[in-house]
């Protein structure tokens, strides 16, 4: 399950870079009466409810646990979102479907194999926030969570499911 699971979130991580690029060529999806602007919207509500489905589905992860041995936070939200933005500027830069989908593939592959690339922009449309948190050990590893954290006091992760062994997704935050 957490392969399949991977795999559905890295596409879900990457799916924009080609929504953006239908945009920017103006595919209209083939249905009669439908124009332009509503053929944009379904590709973007698209990713949201796949988005949605990717965290529905992180419930079947195996669960895990952190607490106590917490020694720093940091938001993640602002370090990713660079990386995130470069998939908008490939899109638009990409000039024919066969470029798009040899850079598609690869992007995939690297986001696959990356330990902590899962950070989805749509997740923050479902209240989720990304955070980097170092363990007593010296482990850095990448949490997704509803929660709003400003201080380490008394902080937990009790309800964590296991992406790989450094992602984590706490869906209930």
């Amino acid at each position: 399950m957490k392969w399949f699971y991977r795999c559905i979130l890295t596409l879900n991580s990457t799916i924009l870079l080609i929504v953006v690029y239908l945009i920017k060529e103006q595919v209209v999806l083939p249905i009669p009466n439908l124009n332009e602007n509503c053929s944009y919207g379904i590709y973007v509500l698209s990713t949201v409810l796949f988005s949605g489905i990717c965290l529905l589905i992180s419930n079947f992860l195996g669960e895990d646990i952190i607490e106590g041995g917490i020694v720093d936070i940091e938001p993640a939200n602002n370090s990713y979102l660079p990386s995130y933005l470069g998939y908008f500027f490939i899109a638009l830069s990409v000039n024919n479907k066969f470029t798009l989908a040899w850079v598609f593939v690869l992007i995939f592959i690297f986001t696959f194999n990356s330990q902590t690339l899962f950070f989805n922009p749509m997740f923050l449309l479902f209240g989720f926030k990304f955070y980097y948190v170092t363990t007593d050990s010296g482990l850095k590893i990448f949490v997704i969570s509803r929660k709003n954290i400003r201080s380490l006091k008394g902080l937990q992760f009790t309800n964590l499911r296991r992406i790989n062994n450094y992602t984590f997704i706490d869906w209930r935050g």
